[in-house]
């Protein structure tokens, strides 16, 4: 079990059929890096409160909007042009990489938000992926039902 977020996002994300999921549920609407959170939550059993839940969105849902989001949008918008243009290929790999630190350092909030919540209040008790996706109206539940899958094998 990985102790600090990051490392357990890494290693999540790095996992057969996961990445796909989550980028079908990001295109939806679904904050990936919550998911992840909630993943490791569930795997750390912590209990699923509304509370938390809200605490962990409002933590987010900003930092999404504001900085990562506007990055990620970048770096579509370069997609085409850049495979045309060796500079811009190289900006937008810039870019990429600041998306991902973004999504690093929200990882990284999360975490302070949650190292305070009491581990192993439940055992198989998974909830988490469910509540954070609550706001997602059309949310792919089989690619939600995938990452669950994979992370119940962790």
């Amino acid at each position: 079990m990985c102790a600090d977020l990051w490392s357990f996002a890494l290693s999540t994300y790095a996992r057969p059929g996961v990445e796909a999921a989550c980028l079908r549920m990001q295109e939806q609407g679904a904050d990936v890096c919550l998911l992840l959170c909630g993943a490791w939550l569930e795997q750390r059993g912590v209990a699923r409160l509304p509370e938390r839940v809200v605490a962990l969105q409002q933590l987010a849902r900003p930092w999404r909007t504001n900085v990562v989001e506007p990055l990620r949008e970048i770096r579509r918008q370069w997609r085409a042009m850049a495979q045309r243009d060796a500079q811009l290929a190289a900006l937008r790999e810039q870019i990429k990489t600041l998306e991902l630190e973004a999504e690093r350092a929200l990882l990284t909030r999360l975490e302070a938000l949650a190292q305070a919540w009491p581990t192993n209040e439940v055992k198989a008790q998974y909830e988490w992926l469910e509540g954070l996706t609550s706001e997602t109206v059309d949310l792919d539940h089989d690619a939600l039902q995938q990452l669950r899958v994979v992370i119940t094998r962790t």
